[in-house]
């Protein structure tokens, strides 16, 4: 059988690690069997619509009437008669319950019928015995069902029936048996082998092997049993669907994409403001609507842009249209018919309905709870629900996942059984893992890091102690490369890659974490940030101020707040908004008062220039914008480097606008680290003062931070000292070891304290040129913190000659010791020579880096997951 449906390979495309020891459950009687032992009845009676249609199709005599047939088929004479939905309909129809009360009611009422075989019991029970159910009950009484037949059919008497799996037969399934019948069991007296799992290491992995095992010839020997709740229907439908390959069954009328489209349009109508543009994504992307991934985090009502104005009016006047003409709009949007789903409105009663909120979500209650009908080709693979039925009638069946969600869920109603109904679904299962000639149970033992628990029934079934499929017999499957795939249609490109110069601070923080985040930063266009484009505006506002401070001085604050929260409304929910205007008349307030006491000193210089002229203020006034100082733009192919610099505050000075929270010297210096990368990496202070050393050389350089937004409290409660929100790191034009004996090292160790103070009293008492003695030969060591520079030749040294200098007083060497711990200070929040030129050296290492993967491909290494970008597209080992 199987070299001649070509199911041979699924060992041969795999490195295989097999485990040998077997399993075995009860053997089921084979289909052929069954028909053997029941060909010679009148009719034939199962529960399993599947199994009644395969003896259907082996009958090869004459016969009058039905051969095999479920009692519900017989009683109905209809194909599997599904009374829910119907009998739904008319209890919307005929009664003023709830759509979610009605199939409540209505489930309890049949759950009843069926295991008592009468309509009325459930009322014996109090706690259902409800007006709803009443009302329920008289008008399914009305309403002509398949269980309303079977409850007043029965068998004609003198007719030879057998009976298969009576045990799986409800109360009400047995009010069509006569008398007299027989029996047969579904079940051997020998037992079944299980065949192995096969594991592997994904569900990708699994999908690629059932497809790689079918082709559109051999279809039709084959069934693929699977959780229609899991992820695997929608990956098999789509890999058939690309591969040409037949298929049927699977998911219904609820999972068509423009349907479930149209429900996601209705939602979002209603849905109340904060609507991302990203959200509907999904919905302008099927109705060939294109948006730039810029607009993602906007607000969608409230951005402006010509290919969505229809979807937005559509959604403004919601509230006015039906669901008919919502469907017809939607319709011409997609250039489609979706008549079968008009039909459906129709008999729900709702074609006609205003669309509200309770509407749409009555509607998706029912498309989610009810199977409406789909005419269907029944050639190809065979997709069936793993907890539908216990026969599927192919030589072929792969099980995929077999995971916890295969295990029938018993409801808790007084009258079921739950121990008999648990036998029943045992039962069943056990039939559904035989079914074919050939069995390939294809699984994970684990997804996303945790252990994937197997079906429950295999703990009732099987003997061993398991707690994953690789506890059972097994075939393990490695990933494989594969070589016999052409993959996407591609034409040969003859190109080298270009080679980069320069690097952005921004750049070289990503590169740094993760070369591949950089990589896909390059490739892939990000939806603009409202943060970015709040700290744009105060960037505008900063600059257009140092430009004409005049024309700021002259408006009212009130009119440039307004036109600020207007450009942020897009990004913004509407309760933020006020919240916002209080932040933006606070920081435009500091930023006047900074600029107003520190105007910058007006100066030409050579080495940097203009790359982007857009200010949204010049734009509102109508003003050009030409300082040679504001917003300067460099890029040094030597460094390395390239960057904008917020303000040239005088030529020893950078300044950059912050409008998130600050840290300290310190820490801007720590996360700078080339040794030791920070988690947060963060080159520009760094990175601007390299480039500024070559524009004034020699000379003590200075980086300043000006986070603004910090002294929003202060602002708030009384005069803010715009000290308060600098962040100063220094450039020394020396190392650091020439820097320690330096008179201005020494006055820093002096100054801020008492004149009691050890450290100063002792400094003072030696005496400068005493001081710069002893660091003239001296070489500050490489430690890790102050109380390991303690411990090192210097604090020894140090503290011997304060005491020969001073005397030998305990204060001596507690301010020897704090005098060092100091320094140490100095040096972890400034830069010298040592840390540019070190810096300098990595950059153009990095860049290298970049060149040589550029020509090759970005690894992943070891990033801080917190801090990319691209999560979703970076895969790991992992």
């Amino acid at each position: 059988m199987l070299a001649a449906v070509g199911f041979h390979f699924l060992t041969k495309l795999f490195a295989i690690t097999p485990q040998n020891c077997n399993v075995t459950i009860q053997r089921a009687r084979p289909i052929d069997e069954l028909y053997s032992a029941v060909a010679d009845y009148d009719l034939v009676l199962t529960t399993d619509a599947p199994l009644s249609q395969a003896l259907n199709r082996r009958l090869d005599r004459p016969h009058l009437g039905r051969f095999a047939a479920t009692p519900r088929m017989l009683a109905s004479g209809k194909f599997r008669p599904r009374d829910d939905r119907d009998l739904f309909l008319e209890l919307i129809r005929q009664t003023d319950l709830s759509w979610k009360h009605a199939a409540h009611v209505l489930e309890n009422i049949l759950g009843c019928w069926e295991e008592t075989g009468e309509l009325e019991a459930i009322l014996a029970y109090d706690r259902f015995d409800t007006s709803g159910t009443r009302e329920a009950l008289s008008a399914i009484k009305a309403t002509d069902s398949s269980h309303r037949d079977l409850a007043s059919y029965s068998v004609d008497e003198g007719t030879d029936v057998a009976v298969i799996g009576e045990d799986q037969f409800t109360a009400l399934d047995k009010r069509v048996l006569p008398e007299n019948y027989d029996t047969i069991s579904p079940f051997a007296t020998n037992d079944f082998e299980l065949p192995d799992f096969h594991i592997f290491d994904s569900t990708t992995d699994i999908i690629e092997t059932v497809v790689d095992n079918i082709s559109p010839t051999t279809a039709d020997d084959v069934a693929i049993i699977m959780d229609q709740g899991s992820e695997y229907p929608s990956l098999v439908e789509s890999a058939f669907e690309a591969n040409d390959i037949p298929f049927y069954g699977g998911p219904g009328f609820a999972d068509d994409d423009l349907i479930r489209t149209f429900l996601r349009l209705l939602r979002t109508a209603h849905a109340t403001t904060g609507i991302q543009v990203g959200d509907v994504r999904p919905i302008l992307n099927r109705i060939c609507v294109s948006l730039p991934v810029t607009h993602d985090e906007k607000q969608f009502t409230k951005i402006t842009h010509p290919s969505v104005e229809p979807i937005q009016q559509f959604c403004e006047r919601i509230d006015e249209q039906t669901f008919g003409e919502a469907l017809t709009t939607f319709e011409d949007w997609c250039e489609t018919s979706l008549d079968n789903f008009r039909a459906e409105l129709g008999q729900l009663g709702i074609q006609s309905e205003t669309i509200s909120e309770r509407a749409v979500d009555d509607l998706r209650f029912y498309l989610d709870s009810f199977d409406v009908p789909v005419d269907r080709d029944d050639s190809g693979v065979l997709l069936a629900d793993a907890t539908a039925a216990a026969y599927v009638d192919r030589p072929v069946v792969f099980y995929l996942g077999m995971g916890a969600n295969w295990t029938h869920q018993v409801l808790e109603r007084p009258w079921i059984d739950t121990e008999s109904k648990d036998r029943q679904y045992l039962r069943q299962f056990q039939l559904l893992l035989q079914n074919g000639t050939d069995q390939y149970f294809l699984v994970q033992e684990t997804s996303a890091g945790q252990d994937i628990t197997p079906c429950l029934y295999f703990h009732d079934l099987l003997e061993n102690e398991f707690d994953t499929f690789g506890d059972l017999p097994h075939v393990s499957h490695s990933r494989r490369i594969r070589y016999d795939s052409s993959g996407f249609d591609k034409e040969p490109v003859e190109a080298e890659p270009t080679t980069i110069q320069t690097l952005s601070q921004s750049s070289l923080s990503t590169f740094v974490n993760c070369p591949r985040d950089y990589f896909f930063d390059r490739i892939v266009d990000s939806p603009d940030r409202d943060y970015f484009r709040k700290g744009n505006l105060y960037h505008d506002f900063a600059e257009f101020y140092v430009n004409y401070p005049d024309v700021i001085e002259e408006t009212d604050p009130d009119s440039l707040v307004e036109v600020m929260v207007d450009e942020m409304a897009p990004y913004v929910d509407d309760v933020e908004l006020e919240k916002l205007a209080t932040e933006f008349e606070v920081g435009l307030t500091l930023i006047t008062d900074f600029l107003r006491g520190n105007p910058p000193a007006e100066q030409n210089y050579e080495e940097y220039g203009q790359l982007y002229p857009d200010n949204f203020f010049a734009d509102y006034f109508g003003r050009d914008i030409d300082s040679p100082v504001t917003e300067r733009w460099f890029e040094n192919p030597e460094l390395g480097g390239k960057g904008k610099v917020d303000l040239i505050h005088s030529p020893s000075q950078i300044l950059d606008y912050k409008s998130g929270s600050g840290d300290s010297a310190a820490a801007v210096v720590r996360k700078s680290s080339i040794e030791s990368i920070s988690d947060e990496p963060d080159f520009q202070a760094l990175l601007y003062l390299a480039h500024h050393r070559r524009v004034q050389p020699e000379e003590k350089l200075e980086f300043v931070f000006f986070h603004f937004l910090d002294l929003l409290d202060e602002a708030i409660t009384g005069d803010p000292d715009p000290e308060h929100g600098l962040i100063r790191v220094s450039y020394y034009p020396v190392r650091f070891e020439a820097f320690a004996g330096r008179k201005e090292a020494f006055d820093a160790l002096c100054e801020g304290v008492a004149e009691s103070n050890d450290r100063r009293k002792t400094l003072e008492r030696m005496g400068y040129e005493a001081y710069a003695e002893f660091f003239e030969d001296q070489e500050f060591p490489e430690v890790d913190g102050k109380e390991e520079l303690l411990n090192t030749g210097i604090a020894t040294q140090f503290s011997a000659y304060a005491k020969g200098e001073v005397g030998d007083y305990k204060y001596v060497k507690n301010g020897a010791d704090s005098a060092l711990k100091q320094l140490y200070e100095l040096q972890s929040k400034n830069y010298f020579v040592e840390d540019i030129d070190s810096f300098e050296s990595f950059l153009r290492q990095q860049i290298d880096r970049i060149n040589e993967y550029r020509r090759s491909t970005f690894p992943v290494e070891e990033p801080n997951f917190d801090r990319v970008n691209h999560r979703d597209l970076i895969r790991t080992d992992d």
